[in-house]
């Protein structure tokens, strides 16, 4: 899932104003920004697959273990990368920041002002 180098595409959920900001930040670096609010987009585990290996982690990174039904469902145990995906596509709602893309890379933006990271290390604007 490659984007073009111009166009940053986030991940987030509308209803944190954390990532509200983020992607106004967003939208100070390109003028081609696309959405998708996670409980208003479903995505793919073939989506999720890609994102995670943009970002190089494991799915397990990607969640707020401090959350209450993590805490109750998935804590202590252990899943296979199916079953990891599975968690996420089901329960978006348990990634712990925004998710940015742009061109070839990703980043977790657990402030809203990481998403200018993809600015740098080579990435045109």
């Amino acid at each position: 899932m490659k984007t073009h180098d111009r166009e940053i595409q986030i991940y987030y959920s509308s209803e944190s104003s954390s990532a509200r900001s983020c992607v106004a930040h967003a939208q100070s670096l390109s003028s081609s920004i696309k959405t998708y609010d996670y409980a208003k987009t479903p995505s793919n585990s073939t989506s999720w697959r890609q994102i995670l290996k943009a970002l190089d982690i494991h799915p397990k990174e990607l969640l707020d273990k401090s959350h209450p039904y993590y805490r109750e469902h998935i804590k202590g145990r252990d899943f296979n990368m199916t079953g990891w995906l599975e968690i996420i596509r089901k329960n978006p709602f348990l990634l712990r920041a925004p998710i940015a893309m742009r061109g070839d890379r990703a980043i977790f933006c657990e402030r809203p002002t990481d998403i200018y990271k993809l600015t740098q290390e080579g990435v045109a604007a």
